[in-house]
């Protein structure tokens, strides 16, 4: 049996396209058929053998999916290997990285291991959202990290209202809400105030963006709940976006029901490490102090 890997990359960058292509290479010569990205495939300077692929059934069938770059390549590369429920492996080109299984230092070892097919998957809860309008389905997607309804124009405040499990919560003035996952924590949710989540907690967050009200707390629900979040008829237009990637306008008096997705994001884990571990490593944390002392 054939065995076939679907490679995402970050071409803009010329470092990503010649790691890409030396992962490619590598991949061929243990066997597999490779596909990439079609409108990729011109910057990585592949050998012939190599399957362009186009469209959301790109990652149909593969065993893995390895996507090269920061966290925004990575949650490119989710949108294909999620509808496959294919394996997704983060190797880390950019900054921060929070979804990447490893850093470009260690790429050889990460190959390796996925030819000898030496790795486990975590399975990362995700959301699935709704939006309507005057009884109009206007939207519909999913988010790994967080889904977002935010005001349209920055001079006024956006009115909404939060239901939680079909009860009324609160009506925010605000700059929107964010509808995050645990994966998502350490993403917007976070730069809004919201907690660090451990990955393996089922989850949902809620987090008010700069409210102006008197309890404007992020909240920390059920798997099992949802949210739904109303803009005021009489507010401003509002946009919706999930993972700072996919936006749409919402009218005055749209509603958008956020719940948790029924695909997982299936990750590769290359070996056991503690989320504290990368919370330190990714944030820099001080757990040397000024006396030198370390735990």
């Amino acid at each position: 049996m054939t065995r076939s890997a679907l490679l995402v990359t970050h071409t803009g960058r010329r470092q990503s396209t010649q790691h890409a292509r030396a992962v490619a290479l590598d991949l061929i010569a243990a066997g597999f058929e490779v596909r990439v990205i079609a409108e990729e495939i011109d910057d990585l300077e592949l050998p012939p053998g190599v399957e362009p692929v186009v469209g959301p059934d790109a990652a149909e069938g593969v065993e893995i999916v390895l996507a090269l770059g920061g966290d925004g390549t990575i949650l490119r590369a989710a949108d294909l290997a999620r509808p496959a429920k294919a394996p997704l492996l983060g190797i880390n080109l950019g900054k921060v990285g929070f979804l990447a299984e490893t850093e470009i230092d260690h790429i050889d070892h990460a190959v390796a291991e996925v030819v000898s097919g030496d790795y486990t998957v975590d399975e990362r809860l995700t959301l699935d959202v709704r939006a309507e309008y005057d009884g109009r389905l206007i939207a519909e997607s999913w988010a790994l990290n967080e889904v977002t309804v935010e005001k349209g124009q920055r001079a006024q405040m956006l009115e909404l209202m939060v239901d939680v499990d079909g009860r009324p919560l609160s009506r925010y003035g605000c700059d929107g809400v964010v509808c995050a996952t645990p994966t998502g924590s350490t993403a917007y949710a976070f730069s809004a105030g919201g907690p660090v989540v451990w990955p393996e907690v089922e989850a949902l967050l809620l987090v008010p963006i700069s409210a102006h009200a008197l309890f404007s707390k992020p909240l920390v629900t059920a798997p099992t709940s949802t949210f739904v979040l109303t803009v005021d008829p009489y507010t401003s237009f509002a946009v919706l976006c999930c993972d700072g990637r996919r936006t749409w306008d919402l009218p005055p008096g749209s509603q958008v029901t956020v719940e948790r997705g029924r695909l997982p994001v299936r990750l590769v884990r290359l070996a056991p490490r503690p989320f504290t571990d990368t919370l330190v490593a990714k944030f820099g944390l001080p757990v040397v102090g000024w006396r030198g002392n370390r735990r």
